[in-house]
């Protein structure tokens, strides 16, 4: 097993890689001016690099090298960066193929189009840590075929068979001390005929892919460079902020217009759909500031009746007694072992709502035209969002131009299949325009507006009778989940709804790797409360479940946690065996000493195709957990940009703690949301942060995904220490011990 290690006190270390798998490619055409401008279009059916051996999937991706006469290349990124780093991984594969000089290359946001939809999805997004996964291949080929053309170019002018030249930094290089620079060739090559097939490179050849890269916009976010959404603006743009009923579905019943244009600077007052079937007002003037305060003078009243006032205390409850009675069946298996068995365990998990909560909230600009609209916005679901504001407007997807701009986070929260935050922006556009405005409008929500805003993190409750025998070992498994599907009524259902059952509900649980008889029904009841992915999904929840309960077996059968897990992953699950192994080693698990009143916790889960292991060490300060330490073992197959995939999993692995933190829940009565603001809805932050390393297995297989599978084993591990302080099983997120 070989090692790529990150740690913050000891650097990086590169292994080995081999085996890389190459495929055949491509139909391109190409235009520029002023240099070289490539375009690569994969046609027909095509199976994602993450996806060997599933079945074949149409798309149609598409990406663009730009090579100026000054030798700058600027890469085209199909995706949205909202603190990932794709805007550096990106190019890095493009870049390494090119043989280009990295200090030239930069990365910028593509617009929403079709030729930028994702390989896999067939649609241009960003989500289920597929970035890098799904165009692995593609933006790899993208810059071989570009150095292809650029290597014909110089055999051209130098009437020299092209085997004979080679590349390098930037440099075309002939067998009699010819050089070329890419930036001079650029003009001849867009003229070429663009290669049918082009070779990749050999990974003992990478000079780029697999070190540890500093990001390209790293100094530009550092002084305040980037544009992101909330910085936008446009000559005369008015700000919009908008009153949304207090309750989900309400309509507003009255307001007092009159009194927020008396505010200086409000322009107008305008009522507006929301997404959810009720009415919502928006009020538009010169600054943020005006517009909220006009908002604040509406004194809005609304009518509830009619939709249904959710309760979290109540919900919990009718959750609980539902997953006492089956659901409809997930996986099926014979669980008759739980009658006579010797021992039964009886567990039950509750999980709350939560909110995304990023940085930057939400926020889009649209500027109307006659022929069109113009949009710009932070989006994880470009192509979903442009035609949701192209219906809006009664427009054709083509007339709505819509930009991507840097976002501050998201989490999900910016890929929504209603589209609401941008189908509220054009709501207000078109009743501007309607109003007899011609300015461009940017609505804004506030923090509070963000938190209160609804498509959360569903709340989930989890039941588990296992029978055991006199040893301990697992003779039977019911498994219970009752919570909102994030997938009805959206147009992902039809393909990700198999049976009644919603795959993201019981993710982590269905694809288990550990060798039990388990049985898994699903209840997905509907609830007045919009729900949506957050980062890692179903993970977020069956993770911990499974994690926990695993330890609870190994204590029961009197093993050691580490141990007993290898036990049932047994010879098929080595990704899973290797990452725990590493992140075993290098803590020191069972050689290390810990000092007095500290604990280890372990555990390891799969998610997007990647497995994360964590070996933790937790104490307790005056009767409250803390953690001290995490130890991460990572298997995302070949990495990229090791200081990315160190930084995803250092991330995931904060925001997996801030689960477990009081306060960290979304609760609700009478329908209306309690949290406001960070003062009430906690998130973890920097003094939060334990001492973390992480440590990468070294592989030659295509990547796997890494935004997110960093954060469902966090918690888990640390509540698995917990018990061993205090002895007490925690069996909810957030931590209270007072009811463990």
């Amino acid at each position: 097993m070989r090692e790529l290690r990150f740690s913050p006190r000891r650097g990086v270390a590169v292994g080995d890689y081999a085996g890389l798998t190459r495929r055949a490619f491509l139909k391109t055409s190409a235009v520029a001016a002023g240099g070289l401008m490539l375009e690569l279009s994969l046609p027909g059916a095509v199976r994602s690099a993450s996806a060997q051996g599933a079945a074949a999937v149409p798309v149609v991706p598409s990406a663009f090298v730009h090579i100026a006469p000054d030798d700058t290349v600027t890469i085209q990124v199909n995706r949205l960066d909202f603190g990932q780093g794709v805007q550096t991984a990106l190019p890095m594969l493009v870049a390494e193929e090119l043989d280009c000089d990295w200090a030239k290359v930069r990365g910028e946001l593509a617009p929403a189009a079709d030729v930028y939809k994702d390989p896999m999805f067939g649609i241009q997004m960003t989500g289920g840590s597929g970035s890098i996964a799904h165009s692995w291949l593609q933006y790899r080929r993208i810059g071989a075929t570009a150095r292809a053309m650029l290597v014909a170019a110089a055999a051209q002018q130098w009437k020299v068979p092209a085997a004979q030249l080679r590349t390098e930094g930037g440099v075309v290089l002939g067998p009699n001390g010819q050089r070329a620079t890419y930036g001079s060739l650029a003009a001849r090559a867009q003229a070429l005929p663009v290669p049918a097939d082009v070779a990749l490179k050999d990974p003992s050849a990478f000079r780029l892919l697999g070190k540890p890269t500093g990001r390209l916009d790293a100094r530009a976010k550092s002084t305040g460079v980037p544009m992101y959404g909330m910085d936008f603006k446009l000559p005369n743009l008015k700000v919009a902020v908008v009153a949304r009923p207090p309750v989900f579905g309400a309509k507003v019943k009255r307001f007092d217009a009159k009194a927020a244009r008396a505010v200086k600077g409000v322009r107008d007052v305008l009522e507006i759909p929301d997404d959810r079937g009720g009415t919502a007002v928006a009020v538009i003037a010169d600054g943020y500031w005006q517009a909220k305060t006009g908002r604040d003078a509406l004194n809005a009243t609304w009518d509830t009746s009619g939709v249904a006032h959710v309760d979290t205390t109540e919900q919990l409850a009718k959750f609980k007694e539902l997953a006492k009675t089956p659901g409809i069946v997930a996986i099926d298996a014979d669980v008759s072992g739980l009658k006579g068995a010797p021992k039964t365990l009886v567990a039950e998990y509750s999980f709350p709502y939560l909110a995304h909560a990023p940085m930057e909230p939400l926020n889009c600009t649209v500027q109307l035209s006659g022929g069109g609209a113009e949009v710009w916005t932070g989006t994880q679901f470009q192509t979903v969002d442009q035609a949701a504001i192209a219906r809006t407007l009664d427009l054709k997807p083509e007339q709505v131009k819509l930009h991507t701009l840097m976002a501050g986070g998201g989490f999900g929260r910016r890929a929504v299949p209603t589209s609401d935050y941008g189908v509220e922006a054009a709501q207000v556009a078109k009743a501007w325009r309607a109003a007899g405005h011609r300015e461009p409008v940017k609505v804004i929500w506030s923090r509070e507006d963000d938190i209160h805003g609804g498509y959360y993190r569903p709340m989930y409750v989890h039941r588990a009778e296992i029978g055991l025998d006199a040893g301990g070992k697992v003779l039977a498994w019911n498994h219970t989940i009752v919570g909102q599907s994030i997938l009805q009524g959206t147009p992902f259902e039809k393909m990700m709804v198999k049976n009644g059952i919603d795959g993201t509900s019981v993710e982590g649980v269905s694809g288990t790797p550990y060798a039990v008889p388990l049985r898994l029904t699903l209840h997905s009841p509907q609830v007045n409360v919009p729900v949506l992915w957050w980062r890692s999904v179903g993970n977020t929840h069956t993770a911990f479940v499974m994690e926990t309960l695993i330890d609870e077996l190994a204590t029961n059968a009197g093993q050691d946690p580490v141990a007993y897990r290898y036990g049932l992953l047994g010879d098929k699950h080595p990704r899973h065996r290797e990452a725990l192994a590493l992140a075993v080693e290098r803590s020191g698990y069972g050689k290390t000493r810990l000092a007095q009143g500290q604990a280890w916790g372990v555990a390891v889960h799969e998610s997007f195709d990647s497995v994360v292991a964590y070996v933790v060490v937790a104490e307790m300060r005056e009767g409250v957990p803390r953690l001290v330490s995490v130890t991460a073992g990572v298997h995302c197959n070949f990495a990229v940009n090791p200081l990315t995939v160190a930084a995803q999993v250092e991330g995931a692995a904060l925001m997996g703690l801030g689960t477990t933190l009081p306060g960290a829940a979304i609760t609700m009565k009478d329908g209306e949301v309690e949290q406001s603001n960070f003062h009430q809805y906690i998130v973890a932050r920097l003094t939060d942060m334990p001492a973390i390393s992480v440590h990468i297995v070294g592989s030659g297989d295509a990547p796997t995904g890494m935004g997110e599978p960093g954060l469902p084993p966090l918690a888990p591990a640390y509540a698995n220490a917990v018990f061993a302080l205090t002895g007490k099983r925690v069996r909810a997120l957030p931590f209270d011990l007072a009811k463990a």
